[in-house]
């Protein structure tokens, strides 16, 4: 089993339900959830004239491959209403993989770490929340001690928090 972390975020429609609903469909077989961060709205990144999103981000164990855990993702998404219209537009659903264990993985398709978690405080904030001292796989620095060069990207805690499924 692997351990992974994903960012989940939404700025389309009932954010709280949208994140709720990825939460339930993602967790299942070969993919259990460990535990999942604060939720935070955020500013959007690169177009900004859109709605702010919520972003948490979960820590889960996986027997599933890169690619089959890619693939599960994208029917979340799907599942829940995500259209790809417009780069960086407005989503129901966004759910990207920041690690798979401490692997290092560039294909066409799939790109672990997520090449831009270090420039996002949406995705360190709540990854450095769950585990302060994860490193980055590549440039082995602690993901907490990368939040001072991201403090101009507004944040704020949200007094919202999914429930984990139980089986």
């Amino acid at each position: 089993m692997k351990t992974v972390y994903l960012s989940l975020g939404s700025n389309v429609g009932d954010r709280k339900r949208m994140l709720e609903s990825a939460i339930s469909l993602l967790d299942g077989p070969h993919f259990r959830i460990r535990r999942v961060s604060t939720v935070y709205e955020t500013e959007p990144v690169g177009l900004r004239r859109q709605g702010w999103f919520l972003n948490l981000v979960l820590e889960a164990e996986t027997d599933l491959f890169p690619r089959q855990l890619l693939s599960r993702i994208q029917r979340v998404e799907l599942e829940l209403g995500r259209r790809r219209l417009k780069q960086k537009g407005p989503r129901t659903i966004d759910i990207d993989i920041l690690l798979y264990g401490d692997s290092v993985i560039r294909s066409s398709e799939l790109v672990i770490p997520h090449p831009r978690l270090e420039e996002r405080r949406f995705v360190l904030a709540p990854l450095a929340e769950l585990s302060p001292e994860l490193r980055h796989p590549i440039s082995g620095h602690m993901l907490a001690e990368l939040l001072p060069a991201t403090l101009g990207q507004a944040l704020r805690k949200v007094e919202f928090r999914p429930v984990i499924p139980r089986r």
